[in-house]
């Protein structure tokens, strides 16, 4: 393949850049010098190589470059199509299956919707309903706080780990729930490309 050879400059703009480079100082070589021309004599100690000084952090250890490239993120997570949620709420869409989480607790509430979400997908379900819960209106003695399950679920949802089974999510109508429950979308079987 033969090199393209650029545009040469006019001898004004040649003086131009004569001009603005006057004044500049080059840079101190990196790397590798310049060869020089052999001396005459050869001088009793050789002059030291000088060497890149690599940025302090994560690339200085190697440990970066031998690491694979970060997988694509998934894209982002889409609720109801309003036409969908409409029926839903009025009861002319049935929801394919539900699951109540009530009293349990985070760790027992994680494996269970874990396992709900890949029996709905694996059923061909579209839309499920997940019931959190609003919390009791006193509140947790512990925590000191109302409907922990209420707040981490959608949370749970988001995570990498429950992508390949959910499309999106959105609170539920208030025949549903409300606050106290969710519509989620489930991605139908083969339809994730982040595995």
């Amino acid at each position: 393949m033969s090199r393209r050879r650029g545009r040469q400059p006019s001898p004004e703009e040649r003086r131009l850049w004569e001009q603005v480079t006057a004044d500049v100082d080059p840079l101190a070589p990196r790397g590798r010098a310049r060869a020089e021309a052999p001396s005459a004599e050869p001088d009793e100690t050789p002059a030291p190589v000088p060497t890149a000084a690599l940025p302090p952090g994560p690339a200085a250890s190697g440990a970066s470059a031998l690491r694979p490239p970060a997988p694509p993120s998934p894209p982002p997570l889409s609720p109801l199509e309003p036409r969908q949620r409409r029926r839903i709420a009025r009861g002319t869409r049935a929801i394919d299956m539900r699951i109540d989480l009530h009293g349990l607790t985070q760790a027992e509430a994680h494996v269970r919707l874990r396992g709900f979400l890949s029996y709905a997908q694996s059923s061909g379900a579209a839309v499920v309903l997940v019931i959190t819960g609003k919390g009791a209106p006193g509140g947790s003695p512990v925590a000191g706080e109302r409907g922990i399950l209420r707040r981490v679920v959608p949370q749970w949802l988001s995570f990498p780990e429950f992508r390949p089974l959910v499309v999106g999510f959105e609170e539920a109508h208030a025949a549903h729930g409300g606050g106290g429950a969710l519509y989620v979308r489930i991605r139908k079987s083969g339809k994730w490309g982040g595995r």
